[in-house]
């Protein structure tokens, strides 16, 4: 890969095709859920993004619920709601889970963590939205109704269950063993009830496309070389929604029950990398505003 093309996985010029404006403006919320217009819309035309569609992604957020506004046009302020404060909120804690289990090469306590409910057919829509939530948790279905994780989620299982006023219908256990279908081994049971094979080769193909970009970004800076901001917010732009497309597929097994090595982990030390030297190549020195509360997070692994 040329220099030029290295600056980038961070920096080609991006079209809107590339782009999905959506998590360009969540990208750029506080870390107190407001989201302010007159900081989106310059990043988002150095993205290539058009004011249209800015504004058209801004009211999405607001009728879907996500977010409130206050203001008009470049003045607008948006604040996020109690379900956009917690879709933001899982994002960072799967970030925090990852990179933590990444750093420390474990993250199981060795226990399994059971979700069983039985909500009636009356309340269709209910059962419908907590089961995507368990799935949206990282858990796996080892039969209609029962769910299970390695991780410990119960917080989050009740909260759901509250939320969608099903808490009546669901019940929680853990156990040291489990038996799916005769296998009792926990890393065949891994196997079987989630898609590590489908998810390992996403991340490899990510590695594959963006492997060379921390070291062309090395030279540039041994040249002395700057990326304007031009250059670096569609380019950390793409790489991110590129990263985002594997992550938001991985359940976030502990490493206890994956196959090694495991390709996320290099995807995601390639993505940390790969940011922290752009950043230190930005023409620009203040911190950068789009994905600033994931950097944070980050930084304190």
């Amino acid at each position: 890969m040329t220099e030029t093309t290295a600056a980038a996985a961070t920096t080609r010029p991006a079209g809107a095709e590339d782009v999905p404006t959506r998590v360009l403006a969540l990208g750029m919320v506080h870390h107190d859920g407001t989201l302010l217009a007159g900081e989106l819309y310059p990043v988002a035309e150095a993205c290539g993004q058009s004011g249209d569609q800015v504004r058209s992604c801004l009211r999405r957020l607001v009728s879907e619920g996500l977010f409130t506004r206050t203001g008009e046009g470049r003045d607008a302020v948006y604040a996020a709601t109690d379900e956009g404060v917690r879709a933001l909120s899982s994002t960072l804690e799967r970030t925090r889970l990852a990179y933590h289990q990444d750093a420390s090469g474990r993250g199981w306590d060795g226990r399994w963590h059971l979700v069983a409910f039985a909500i009636p057919e009356s309340r269709r829509g209910a059962r419908d939205a907590f089961r995507d939530r368990l799935r949206e948790l990282g858990g796996a279905a080892v039969q209609p109704g029962l769910y299970v994780s390695p991780h410990r989620w119960e917080h989050d299982v009740v909260a759901a269950a509250e939320e969608l006023a099903v808490r009546s219908h669901v019940s929680t256990a853990t156990s040291d063993t489990l038996d799916v279908c005769g296998t009792t081994d926990p890393r065949a049971i891994a196997a079987d009830l989630w898609p590590i094979d489908e998810v390992a080769q996403r991340y490899r193909a990510f590695c594959d496309a963006y492997r060379t970009i921390p070291e062309t970004l090395e030279q540039m800076r041994r040249d002395r070389r700057r990326l304007s901001e031009a250059e670096f917010l569609p380019g950390s732009l793409i790489i991110g929604i590129k990263f985002a497309e594997c992550f938001n597929a991985d359940p976030l097994l502990p490493p206890e029950l994956l196959p090694r090595p495991w390709p996320g982990r290099e995807a995601r030390d390639l993505l940390a990398r790969s940011r922290r030297i752009s950043v230190l190549l930005r023409e620009q020195h203040d911190k950068p505003k789009l994905f600033a509360p994931i950097d944070d997070v980050i930084d304190t692994i």
